[in-house]
């Protein structure tokens, strides 16, 4: 449990500083992933042309 006094409040303050870089890392990770997700839902020229 972490305690209400200043104490508390600067661990607090840490753990919440840590915790946004691994937040905003994720969000990086999945950022980075659209190109290849993209490239495995690819759909040629060809496919589109020759209807259903």
């Amino acid at each position: 449990m972490i305690p209400d006094t200043l104490e508390g409040a600067l661990i607090l303050s840490a753990i919440d500083f840590f915790l946004s870089f691994i937040i905003i890392g994720g969000i990086g990770l999945v950022l980075a992933a659209f190109p290849y997700l993209n490239r495995l839902g690819s759909i040629s020229d060809e496919h589109l042309k020759g209807g259903h």
